[in-house]
């Protein structure tokens, strides 16, 4: 495993400075290795906002439930702790009146904007074009599994993620009985197993390949340099040891498993206790597997804790968290908001997907509703272009301007 130390953002005095700390990671726990992360500032703009729009994806079904598409005040202030709204409900709703609608007479009963029910719509209408990549990506992930075989469960945690429909037992597993099939757990009574039962010539090309073909073609890289190499960026100011890039170097040429290689006849606890290369192979098939999960959610991004949900079922012995550190070229992992969430760097750019589809499209617009707050909507429409006009918090709207423009 690689792993370096680098000083938090240094004082004007100060200089910035990088340790690397080769072979296998310095002995810390998790929490303190998440603490003494580099931040890259992109990124946690990013998920300050982002947080936010996870609340109000959870908010969404207890509008929408009722015939009238709207909930008492008081409902959402019961369930506050439950929602994560640590200040309240009330507070949380009045920071974003460009996405709720709070009623002026009693009984108070809260609805989203037209703004916000035009996202919605969209979305739904989105991840309804969108079921043929839906099923091709349900596919993939458990073409990742040696046993082809997940827990419903699990994959009920990231629907969202993948960009399920929420109705997906039906419109997606049911609608394709020569691809999916539910069976029940043997080992945990009233829990159900989806399976793939489709029988396929060839397993599926990782989305890694992808890089690795245009790296070849168009920018001339040597083919035997990148056969098992990774697409690696870091946030400027990060300055990288020459034995780090040497390390890296040789991490990138390591042969490993790809994703959706079968290796249900290796014993990976014979690899492991045999070399330290066996190790080093074993964390990059594990490296390769997260990489291809991030690739299959439609935003490029996952809570910790959920994707930790299938490290059984894909066979890594490994701590998540401790991955995503190690290979911070690749993942970033940020705190921001009750859970820890990693993105893949490189499907980023000045924190906007480079390759959007149209679920991500959808939902960015939500995000940019929320980072509007409390400005009018001549700070900016929330189709993400912020422009000039609004008087009354300029030093809002000139750091959302700088970070999106």
């Amino acid at each position: 495993m690689l792993r370096y130390a680098v000083s938090r953002w240094p004082s004007s005095s100060a200089s910035f400075s990088i340790i690397l700390i080769p072979g296998m990671r310095k002995k810390t726990t998790s929490a303190q290795s998440v603490e003494s992360r580099h931040r890259d500032p992109t990124f946690e703009k990013l998920m300050r906002h982002q947080k936010h729009v996870t609340k109000i994806a959870t908010i969404q079904p207890l509008v929408y439930a009722n015939p009238d598409l709207s909930v008492p005040l008081s409902f959402l202030s019961r369930l506050s702790q439950r929602l994560h709204l640590s200040r309240g409900a009330p507070s949380f709703l009045r920071k974003f009146p460009h996405v709720f609608s709070i009623s002026s007479t009693k009984p108070l009963a809260v609805r989203f904007t037209d703004a916000a029910d035009e996202v919605f719509r969209q979305e739904s209408d989105a991840l309804d074009r969108s079921k043929p990549e839906a099923v091709d990506r349900l596919r993939r992930l458990l073409s990742m599994s040696a046993s082809r075989t997940l827990p419903l469960r699990a994959i009920f945690k990231v629907w969202r993620e993948l960009g399920l429909p929420d109705d997906f037992e039906d419109s997606v597993i049911a609608e394709n009985p020569g691809i999916f099939a539910l069976v029940d757990n043997p080992n945990e009574p009233s829990t159900h197993l989806l399976r793939l039962v489709e029988t396929m010539a060839l397993p599926p090309v990782p989305a890694v390949e992808r890089w690795r073909d245009e790296e070849y073609r168009q920018n001339r890289k040597d083919l035997e340099e990148i056969r098992f190499g990774f697409c690696h960026g870091f946030p400027p100011g990060m300055r990288l040891s020459k034995e780090f890039r040497a390390k890296t170097k040789e991490w990138q040429s390591l042969p490993y498993w790809g994703p959706y290689e079968d290796v249900g006849r290796v014993d990976f606890s014979k690899s492991r206790s045999r070399s330290r290369t066996g190790i080093k192979k074993m964390e990059k098939r594990a490296v390769g597997i997260v990489h291809e999960f991030l690739s299959l959610t439609v935003e490029k991004m996952v809570e910790v804790e959920k994707i930790s949900q299938f490290r059984k079922w894909f066979r890594i012995d490994l701590n998540m968290r401790d991955l995503f550190l190690d290979h911070s070229g690749m993942f970033y992992l940020s705190t921001k908001g009750k859970a820890h969430t990693v993105f893949l760097r490189e499907a980023y750019d000045r924190g906007r997907l480079i390759d959007p589809n149209p679920v991500y499209l959808a939902r960015r617009k939500m995000l940019d509703l929320v980072m509007m707050g409390r400005r009018s909507s001549g700070c900016g429409e929330y189709d993400g272009r912020l422009e000039s006009g609004d008087q009354s918090s300029d030093s809002e709207c000139e750091e959302e301007r700088a970070w999106v423009n």
